[in-house]
């Protein structure tokens, strides 16, 4: 049975649909991204899907028994507790079980008997229900995030937004739930987190369902699109960059069918006009009955439509000198903790400077201080060009007032626009309607970004500097920004972590590395990335050598090990051999002298004995040929064994025994 079950599901509010027919389904180890424009319910669907809305109607099965795990844009994060409480938050009986050991632990410093009793007892306790490798785990999860050990036990109400919402999506992570709701879980993530995002992902064993903007994230992470219309539902098994194309040849068939058949049909209902009181009645009635029975073919809904109308053009503005900026000696430490230092960088006109690198490094404080806007503490000069027009985009929309609305905001730069041609200036930004007369304060972030863009882009400039400038925007608004980036004729900087972005606009690369080292790279983010992938191919391929060359040393002392073992049991037998024959001659040099004492003795009795008794004189001379036969031949062998000995020299080293 699939994990989660969708059929027929459709919601609005104040009777307006804001999605219908929504069916799809789930499985386990399945792994699928829900595209559409902003605005067009995603996170509103992910709601229902949780059990946080009730569906108008339709059906929201998930399998029974199956953990659901939820992270939402909003970071509802409790203010309260430590970092290291915050990521274990849906573990809430372990947490209270790590209380338990850190109050006994302080408590058993009495030496109490029954302090200490409490302590071991808290501590089985803990053991038994795995918290400790569940910390561990938490832990791993919390560094990719970029946190540190340290911390973990740090106040979660000293955490930046970007901060929290990283613990709250280590906090969902951690739990390892069957079904995982993401709601743009990248926003706040470095490139390198991001990867690691991906990976994580990949090897996850339950379904997963992640709304994002971030196109190659989706590519690389979900094999599966779903598109959210408001009359429809579209599943396509191919990841994002396949599902574009797969799309627009389904509109273009599905458009053509509809065409089709409104020209059939109005040919057709001409034919019945003309016909149904004249001499084909019959005919005319036929075809009316029919048309009536006809099913129709409506247009393609096209839910990228409306999205795709936003223009981000820039004004003409003068050319800028050759040389726009020129800085030597930059350095920057905030909150006790050195960014960089000694950073040079001189930009040309054309340059598109892409600068990246992990969350907390000093990349919006670099864009600050070439953009003139370092504090006193900060290092280094900046040096400008001639006929520079620059602007600057603050990833915190800090240029825009909460509390004017849109028309004021365009108005405070261009005060001889009036309302009406304010509201025309704002349609090309995807404001319509009343949307313009709204106050900043009510925008969602999507529609506060293209504001600030709106804003920017309303005076001529030459120069850019863009911190963050596709965060909340849809995918086809960051792909029209994209492309008027890409044929802009000024100067642009800027940060971002949104990959087919920089792919798309930069020309140069900065990056960070450890310890604030600060790298440039002549080439834009496609070159930088087809670098590092180099780099990582040599390394692999270095590694794999050492690998290589550790198993054949390896081999190689497996070998003399077996050899000096052969060898030891050659010597050891040798040896033995050896020992052998020595103690055979030394038995031999023994036994022929007593042999030729009795040969000596037997001789010296015949000789005594005259001619007496024959068969006795018989008896000894056989026994004495018989004895001299076995002397001579065991003179023989000791004689060999002698020489033998002789040429084998002194006898190899014994080897210490204990």
């Amino acid at each position: 049975m699939a994990l989660l079950e969708v059929a027929d599901l459709a919601f609005g509010y104040s009777e307006r649909p804001l999605f219908q027919g929504v069916t799809f389904r789930l499985e386990p180890g399945e792994r699928a991204s829900l595209v559409a424009p902003n605005g067009a319910g995603k996170s509103t669907l992910l709601r229902v899907l949780a059990g946080e809305l009730r569906a108008d109607q339709g059906t929201v099965v998930v399998r029974r028994e199956t953990t659901l795990g939820y992270y939402r844009q909003s970071h509802e994060l409790s203010r309260e507790g430590t970092v290291r409480d915050a990521l274990l938050s849906g573990f809430g009986e372990l947490v209270a079980l790590r209380h338990d050991l850190a109050s006994a632990q302080e408590a058993a410093a009495s030496g109490s008997e029954r302090d200490l009793a409490r302590l071991a007892d808290a501590m089985d306790r803990y053991h038994l229900a795995g918290a400790d490798a569940l910390e561990r785990r938490v832990e791993t999860i919390a560094t990719r995030l970029g946190f540190r050990v340290s911390d973990m036990d740090r106040e979660v109400a000293s955490l930046s937004g970007g901060e929290r919402g990283r613990i709250q999506l280590g906090s969902v992570l951690a739990t390892e739930p069957e079904l995982l709701l993401l709601d743009e879980p990248t926003n706040h993530l470095d490139l390198d987190t991001i990867r690691w995002l991906e990976g994580h992902l990949a090897a996850w064993r339950g379904a997963v369902l992640v709304v994002s903007h971030d196109r190659a994230f989706l590519d690389a992470a979900c094999p599966s699109t779903l598109e959210l219309g408001r009359e429809g539902f579209r599943v396509y098994g191919v990841p994002f960059s396949a599902y574009e194309t797969e799309r627009e040849a389904d509109l273009a068939r599905e458009r053509d069918q509809a065409e089709q058949q409104a020209a059939f049909v109005a040919k057709t209902e001409d034919f019945i006009r003309r016909n149904l009181a004249g001499q084909k009645t019959k005919q005319a009635q036929s075809r009316r009955r029919m048309l009536e029975k006809l099913d129709r073919v409506d247009r393609p809904e096209d839910v990228w439509a409306r999205a795709e109308k936003v223009r981000f053009s820039f004004a003409p503005a003068p050319r800028s000198g050759d040389i726009v900026l020129e800085a030597r000696g930059l350095g920057a430490e905030r909150g006790g903790q050195r960014l960089f230092a000694g950073f040079d960088l001189l930009v040309r006109r054309g340059d598109r400077v892409g600068i990246v690198g992990r969350n907390g490094c000093g990349k919006s404080t670099l864009l600050r201080l070439l953009a003139g806007q370092g504090g006193s503490e900060d290092e280094g000069e900046v040096r400008r060009g001639t006929n520079l027009r620059d602007g600057y985009f603050d990833q915190q929309l800090g240029t825009l007032d909460p509390e004017k609305t849109g028309v004021d905001e365009i108005r405070s730069v261009r005060g001889d626009l009036n309302v009406e041609a304010t509201r025309n200036y704002l349609g090309r930004f995807r404001f319509s309607g009343d949307d313009p007369l709204r106050k900043v304060a009510s925008l969602s972030g999507g529609e506060r970004t293209r504001l600030a863009l709106a804003k920017l882009l309303l005076e001529p400039r030459n120069l850019l500097f863009l911190d963050e400038p596709t965060n909340h925007l849809d995918i086809p608004a960051a792909k029209i920004l994209e492309e008027a980036l890409s044929g802009f004729e000024g100067t642009v900087l800027l940060v971002s972590h949104d990959r087919r972005f920089l792919e798309g606009v930069t020309t140069r690369t900065i990056s960070y590395g450890e310890g604030g080292a600060i790298d440039l790279y002549e080439g834009g983010f496609c070159d930088y990335t087809e670098m590092l992938a180099r780099r990582e191919r040599a390394a692999a391929e270095e590694q794999a050598e050492r690998g290589r060359a550790r198993a054949a040393a390896e081999a190689r002392a497996a070998a003399g090990a077996r050899a000096g073992a052969d060898r030891h049991r050659r010597d050891r037998e040798a040896r033995r051999e050896l020992e052998k024959k020595q103690r055979r001659a030394s038995t031999l040099e023994r036994d022929i002298g007593a042999e030729e004492a009795r040969l000596a003795e037997l001789r010296q009795r015949l000789c005594d004995a005259g001619g007496g008794d024959w068969e006795k004189l018989h008896e000894w001379a056989r026994e004495e040929r018989s004895l001299a036969a076995k002397v001579d031949a065991m003179t023989k062998e000791w004689v060999a064994l002698s020489e033998e000995l002789e040429a084998a020299g002194p006898p190899p080293a014994q080897e210490a025994t204990s």
